[in-house]
């Protein structure tokens, strides 16, 4: 066979070996998310985190003037040159798919999180109710050792880089009795490309090339510390968004910081009154009258951010995103990121809130 046709032989080979991994979960965790992966993440951490700026974001940009460039210069050799063009793309995503499983996304295959942690993922309405209603206590006490009175909603005066300093002392405190949470050398920044992740409507990623946590720093700044410690939790390993949302709840409650908490709480309480009110608009009525209007004003903060921003580039995104994450062992695609609260609800039938 000839060598031009290696690396497109390659894409084959690594989709059929993704494909049979999927079914040896065990095996991941064991030799990539607790062998190989680990190394590699601190590592990139320790590198890029020398750059004051997002190296991703920059490799991201080049990426996109290259590939326009390079379809700009060929689009008269297409007709005549099509087949070796088609090679081209093939061999380029080849390379960037066996980087991108290999620097991160292998993690997608790992064991899930409720296995490692022995938590159900099944719940009742009535447990989701009675979670919800000492949620919904514990938001509204931290809510009041930060504001005057329950009418006034959350303002974060640290500042955004002070807050990523001390994202670490949640990790720190759950590391203790999940050594598997650990985490090492802080690499989050804000994102270049802040204004087109509003507009995609994203808070933030992880660049799984750099292993750069990217913040959309525009977001109102009370939903910043569980932006954080979500995209934390990829940065060491965890691919699923459910549980990257469980993780950094735990992460955002058990800091020390009063902030953090109220992020965490209050990001945990809109997922369980969203999902109360998908199951029993009426049960909804009457919870929400409990929430402390201040909380309810900071959640009309965020939905006015989005909305800002909403525009058909966020539908369009949010339809790749979610065919992607089907891809990619999460069934639920978008609807992912709120599964989470099965693992909150069944955590703390044995945990004290």
């Amino acid at each position: 066979m000839k060598s031009k046709y290696f690396l497109a032989l390659c894409l084959v080979l690594q989709i059929i070996t993704l494909k049979i991994l999927a079914h040896f979960p065990e095996v991941v965790e064991q030799y990539y998310s607790n062998g190989i992966f680990p190394m590699l993440s601190i590592w990139s951490r320790k590198v890029f985190s020398l750059f004051p700026f997002s190296v991703g974001d920059v490799i991201y940009t080049l990426l996109i003037v290259l590939i326009i460039r390079w379809l700009w210069n060929s689009r008269k050799s297409w007709k005549v040159a099509w087949r070796a063009h088609l090679l081209q793309i093939v061999n380029g995503i080849s390379v960037f798919y066996f980087l991108f499983h290999f620097l991160w996304a292998l993690n997608y295959y790992r064991q899930p999180l409720s296995e490692k942690m022995n938590i159900e993922t099944e719940y009742s309405t009535e447990d989701l109710i009675h979670f919800t209603e000492k949620l919904i206590a514990k938001t509204n006490a931290v809510h009041s050792l930060l504001v005057i009175n329950d009418s006034i909603k959350v303002t974060i005066p640290t500042s955004t880089e002070q807050l990523y300093k001390e994202t670490l002392n949640g990790y720190e405190k759950i590391a203790v009795r999940y050594p598997f949470f650990q985490f090492q050398e802080l690499n989050t920044k804000n994102s270049l490309l802040r204004v087109p992740l509003s507009y995609m409507g994203f808070s933030g990623y992880l660049n799984p090339f750099t292993n750069e946590a990217q913040i959309n720093s525009l977001i109102p700044k009370y939903n910043l510390p569980s932006t954080v410690t979500h995209e934390m939790a990829h940065q060491i390993g965890y691919a699923s968004e459910n549980e990257c949302n469980f993780i950094g709840f735990l992460a955002s409650v058990n800091n020390e910081n009063l902030y953090f908490k109220y992020s965490g709480y209050s990001f945990a309480l809109n997922y369980c009154l969203n999902s109360i009110k998908l199951k029993d608009e009426k049960a909804f009525e009457i919870i929400i009258t409990t929430v402390h209007k201040g909380i309810l004003k900071n959640y009309e903060e965020s939905q006015d951010f989005w909305e800002e921003y909403q525009s058909p580039i966020e539908i369009a995104f949010h339809l790749f995103y979610d065919n992607f994450l089907k891809l990619n062992q999460q069934k639920d695609g978008m609807n992912s990121y709120s599964k989470f609260v099965d693992l909150m609800i069944n955590y703390y039938k044995t945990e004290a809130l």
